[in-house]
């Protein structure tokens, strides 16, 4: 699988194009793992890693993260799963059996985060810790995690962009193809788009965090703000099914919500702004 990741845009140079994957499974020996899960599982590993070391940074304690992590991650899932299935329930008619196959991919990141970060907060809480604090060591986790993850869609050949000629373009299979594009060969892949968005996100909330340029626990508007920015670039070019409001994709609005809420947020979190805002300790 590793060799795979590593070699994939090397491969895009020689070959003109990005392949696939021909199987959304990896081995290890004798052991079958669905590469969508693993992927998950190693940005949730990577997430916690990072966060701890934030955390005892600001003098906090790694076991905090972890017992934060064992509630919040379920909870994610479930939120994520949710939200996809609430926004695409057309597909899952006549199989609701299905609705649990989340190896098969469909998590609505938006759900995810929302229900991971309140069930954060509530556990921080019964923790004693500052939830300021808390949110400001864990906010440039997350994209992290979301930029790992998301190499799950390489593994299942889903959720990818529209046809492309560039040298980027990602192979994807005829079967796995939209039928008005079955000609097409190559697409915009919109994984690895968004993966280098969240870890550029990621490094850009660290930077802002050091500086201090905003007052504790509102590095998490800062975040909502560039997730949706991202978020509404890639939704543009996505050419898979998608449930419309209005003629557009439910994930459109909910990037320009994010962006509107997460740029309101930021604002008043400025420091030498002064709000009353809730207390979060």
């Amino acid at each position: 699988m590793f060799a795979s990741l590593v070699t994939a845009l090397p491969l895009a140079t020689l070959l003109g194009f990005i392949p696939s994957p021909s199987s959304g499974s990896v081995y290890l020996g004798p052991v079958q793992l669905r590469a969508y899960g693993l992927m998950i599982g190693l940005g949730v590993v990577a997430a916690v890693w990072v966060g701890q070391r934030r955390w005892v940074a600001r003098g906090g304690d790694p076991d905090d993260i972890s017992s934060i992590a064992m509630w919040a991650v379920p909870a994610g899932l479930i939120g994520s799963r949710l939200y996809h299935v609430a926004t695409d329930w057309k597909r899952f008619t006549g199989r609701w059996g299905d609705v649990f196959a989340i190896w098969q991919g469909g998590l609505g990141i938006p759900g995810g985060l929302v229900a991971g970060v309140l069930v954060g907060v509530l556990v921080a809480r019964q923790r004693g810790m500052s939830v300021p604090s808390m949110l400001d060591s864990l906010v440039p986790t997350l994209p992290i995690a979301q930029a790992i993850g998301r190499w799950g869609n390489w593994f299942n050949q889903e959720v990818f962009g529209g046809p492309t000629d560039l040298p980027w373009g990602l192979r994807i299979d005829e079967a796995n193809r939209p039928v008005e594009h079955i000609a097409a060969t190559t697409f915009h892949p919109t994984f690895l788009y968004e993966g280098i968005w969240n870890l550029v996100l990621a490094w850009f909330l660290v930077r802002v965090d050091r500086r201090g340029v905003l007052r504790p626990g509102y590095l998490i508007g800062l975040w909502v703000f560039g997730y949706g920015v991202g978020r509404l670039w890639v939704e543009t070019i996505r050419v898979d099914a998608a449930y419309l409001v209005w003629g557009l994709r439910v994930n459109v609005w909910m990037s320009l919500v994010a962006i509107v809420v997460g740029g309101a947020v930021t604002v008043a979190g400025r420091v030498g702004v002064s709000t009353a805002g809730p207390d979060l300790h």
